[in-house]
C-alpha cells in the first residue's frame, strides 16, 4: 500500500514548465481531479494534501530539487510511513517523452532529488514512478536539459503518459501495485507500437552509376 506520493520539482514560476517538474505536474493533476487542496506546510517545507479515500498523503517539497529528501524524511517520520510505502514521481532521462514506468529501488542515475531522498531515508527501497523526458542532445548536460521547457509535441507526450499513470494510481494506493505496473507498462508498449516508423531517406546513387545512366539512359 502506498501511503505517501511525492512529486519532485523546483518551486517558482520560472521552473513550473520545465522538464524537471514532471513529478509536480502529476501530483498537481491528481490533486485537482480529486478536489484535494495542497497547502504550504512550513514544518515540512512542502505543499501537503491528503487523499481521503485512501488516506495517502501528497507531498511536493518546496526546497529545491537537491534538498527534496528533507520534506520526505520529516513527513514519513512524523506519520511512521515506511520507505516501501512511498511513491516518488520524477522525470527520467532514460525514457523518451510519452513513457511512464513504475519500479521499486534501483539506481538513481544522477538524479539529485532521488539522491537526497535515498540519503535521508538511508535506502533506495521506495517506489518510483518515472516519467520519460528524453535524453539531452549531444553536447548538452542533463542538468541544463531538464531545466528547459519541452517543446509542445514533447509536452503533449509527457501529459499523455501522466494520464495513463493517473489511471493506475488508485491501484497503487490500494496496494495492488503489481496490477498497476502490468497495466501501465502494457499500455505504454501499445503506445510505442503505434508510433510511425521514421521515414528512410532514399539512397543516393554513386557518381559512377549516375554518370552511366546519363550516358546510356535508364534501363
Amino acid at each position: 500500500m502506498i501511503r505517501l506520493v511525492v512529486g519532485l520539482g523546483n518551486p517558482g514560476k520560472e521552473h513550473e514548465r520545465t522538464r524537471h517538474n514532471a513529478g509536480f505536474w502529476l501530483v498537481e493533476r491528481f490533486a485537482s481531479a480529486n478536489g484535494i487542496v495542497l497547502r504550504k506546510d512550513n514544518k515540512f517545507q512542502a505543499l501537503v494534501g491528503r487523499h481521503e479515500p485512501s488516506g495517502a498523503w501528497l507531498l511536493m517539497p518546496q526546497s529545491f530539487m537537491n534538498a527534496s529528501g528533507r520534506a520526505v524524511q520529516m513527513l514519513a517520520g512524523f506519520f511512521k510511513i515506511k520507505p516501501e510505502e512511498i511513491l516518488v514521481v520524477h522525470d527520467e532521462l532514460d525514457f523518451p517523452p510519452g513513457t511512464a514506468r513504475i519500479k521499486q529501488g534501483g539506481g538513481i542515475a544522477g538524479h539529485n532529488g532521488l539522491k537526497d531522498i535515498s540519503q535521508r531515508l538511508a535506502t533506495h527501497d521506495y517506489w518510483r514512478l518515472r516519467l520519460g523526458v528524453g535524453k539531452p542532445p549531444a553536447g548538452m548536460e542533463g542538468a541544463d536539459y531538464v531545466l528547459q521547457k519541452p517543446p509542445a509535441e514533447e509536452r503533449a507526450a509527457i501529459d499523455a503518459a501522466i494520464e495513463r499513470a493517473l489511471a493506475v494510481l488508485p491501484q497503487c494506493l490500494s496496494g495492488d501495485i503489481q496490477t498497476a505496473m502490468q497495466k501501465l507498462h502494457t499500455d505504454d508498449k501499445k503506445q510505442e507500437d503505434k508510433k510511425p516508423e521514421p521515414k528512410k531517406e532514399p539512397e543516393k546513387e554513386s557518381g559512377f552509376r549516375s554518370s552511366l545512366k546519363s550516358l546510356f539512359g535508364k534501363k
